[in-house]
């Protein structure tokens, strides 16, 4: 199957020594991978000091009844551009399907919804994004300096984002304390 070497619907996490401080410990949730390029949210950092109400209220938006959730750094590309990782109970008009485990959602259709109380049972919501060109990730795959594990839904919403990186890598059976930030000579 000629898809099974793209990543949609996985994490993929640095390595130590990934040689980018911008991804050092990065979990980043793979929301399309094909021919064309790479598009990922990064869920391993978040934001200091912005919540999801203050986001919101940038808006004009009152937060309703939505939880005032932290706000992830999703990557160095837009960081202004704001997206939101959701179950797929919910779809606006630029939703996208990622690999029927979760949902990416790029509008403020989104957060209308999340505020009102009619928006996706769970989310995550990001700044910015990491993104690959075709061919490029393909490339970064075949050098180390990534590891990509399965998109466990657990690590998408009931972890925390300081520790998704280290649990991504324990639900995958590694260590990270075995990892080094080189590969070494022989």
């Amino acid at each position: 199957m000629e898809s099974a070497r793209y990543l949609t619907g996985q994490f993929l996490l640095a390595m130590p020594g990934i040689g980018d401080p911008r991804f050092d410990h990065a979990a980043i949730a793979i929301c399309a991978h094909d021919e064309n390029g790479a598009i990922g949210i990064g869920l391993g950092a978040v934001i200091p000091g912005l919540g999801l109400h203050t986001l919101l209220g940038q808006f004009a938006i009152d937060p309703g009844n939505a939880p005032d959730a932290p706000v992830h750094l999703g990557g160095p590309v837009e960081p202004r551009r704001g997206f939101v990782v959701h179950s797929t109970d919910w779809g606006g008009q630029d939703t996208i399907d990622v690999a029927g485990r979760w949902a990416l959602s790029g509008t403020i259709d989104v957060l209308r919804a999340i505020a009102a109380g009619s928006g996706p049972s769970r989310f995550v919501v990001a700044l910015g994004y990491a993104g690959w060109d075709g061919g490029q990730l393909d490339a970064e795959l075949a050098r180390p300096g990534w590891f990509n594990t399965p998109g466990a839904l657990d690590l998408l919403y009931d972890t925390p984002a300081e520790e998704r990186w280290a649990r991504g890598f324990a639900d995958a059976g590694v260590d990270t304390r075995l990892l080094t930030n080189g590969a070494g000579t022989a």
